[in-house]
């Protein structure tokens, strides 16, 4: 008798190991991915793979973009369930050139997974010494390694557009010959843009240049940049210590002009005329925009640097 109570208690013991209660399951629910729409479901790294995958494929499936509106999705950390989200997903296009970090440090299914960047990754920029700062809810970071930030190179954009357009055709054979159309139609836009650029590249050359954020490698090297870059945020009011490192950046370098990420605050604008600088916004776009598209953005990017260097 003593036996089998024994017997029955190490059993309890054994099943209430393998299993939680439905107590403790309860505060530690499992992260689940979004119900599906019944199309296919691509999540993707950044905003312009969104904009091109939305634009390629329009209702043949749905498109995910899961980082944050207010933080750079190139140093976002996901949590458990946009990571579970990822791994369920029927394709997963990234960016490539070291752009989702976060990536590395988890299991993706290596089928599903496209480098959209894949045909120029011989041609990566590699960065050296960069500073490590922060901006945003991302804590610190620094932009050491490749550079990442591809499609401001236009030709570049339009292999990574051509991927985007392989990889869903794939997905989706039903739909392929408007994605094959859809895709021509965003690659003869984008070759546009290099063009036009290209043709401000004669212009540029004359011209030193300032960033304020370390992120034009490619638009640099594409159409002859001469920049060097500070760490700034376009309404974040400069100070003092922001002045002195501008000072010490033009002491070797004569530029007259300042290439802003975002739109910068009026009296960030008015101290660097007094120190005679004017100012230029070229929006990267690695987030959804406030208003607009890529392609609105994008153009009006270009049409910013025609004006400003007519």
């Amino acid at each position: 008798m003593k036996k089998r109570t024994l017997l029955f208690s190490c059993l309890a013991m054994v099943l209430s190991g393998c299993k939680p209660s439905a107590e403790k399951a309860a505060e530690t629910p499992a992260a689940q991915p979004a119900a599906k729409s019944g199309k296919p479901q691509v999540l993707v790294a950044n905003y312009p793979l969104q904009y091109f995958a939305q634009r390629l494929a329009g209702d043949a499936v749905e498109v995910r973009f899961l980082a944050p509106k207010d933080e750079d999705p190139a140093f976002w950390q996901p949590d458990e369930a946009a990571i579970t989200a990822f791994q369920n997903t029927d394709l997963i296009l990234m960016n490539g050139a070291g752009y989702s970090k976060w990536a590395d440090k988890v299991t993706l299914p290596e089928s599903k997974v496209v480098d959209t960047s894949a045909a120029f990754a011989n041609n990566y920029i590699e960065v050296r010494d960069a500073t490590t700062h922060s901006h945003g809810p991302g804590g610190e970071h620094s932009h050491n390694g490749t550079a990442f930030t591809t499609w401001i190179d236009f030709k570049q954009a339009s292999l990574q557009a051509q991927a985007v357009g392989d990889a869903l055709a794939k997905l989706v054979p039903a739909a392929k010959d408007s994605i094959s159309k859809n895709t021509e139609a965003l690659k003869d836009e984008l070759e546009a843009l290099d063009g036009r650029m290209s043709t401000l590249s004669r212009r540029l050359v004359q011209y030193p240049l300032v960033a304020s954020h370390p992120v034009y490698h490619y638009l640099a090297r594409r159409y002859g940049l001469n920049v060097k870059s500070v760490l700034w945020e376009p309404d974040t009011v400069l100070d003092a210590t922001a002045l002195n490192d501008l000072s010490a950046v033009l002491a070797g370098h004569r530029a007259r002009w300042m290439i802003w990420e975002g739109e910068p605050s009026k009296e960030n604008v008015d101290k660097l005329a007094a120190l005679g600088l004017q100012s230029v916004v070229f929006d990267p776009c690695g987030n959804v925009p406030a208003s607009g598209d890529f392609m609105t953005v994008m153009k009006a990017n270009v049409e910013a640097m025609e004006k400003a260097f007519q």
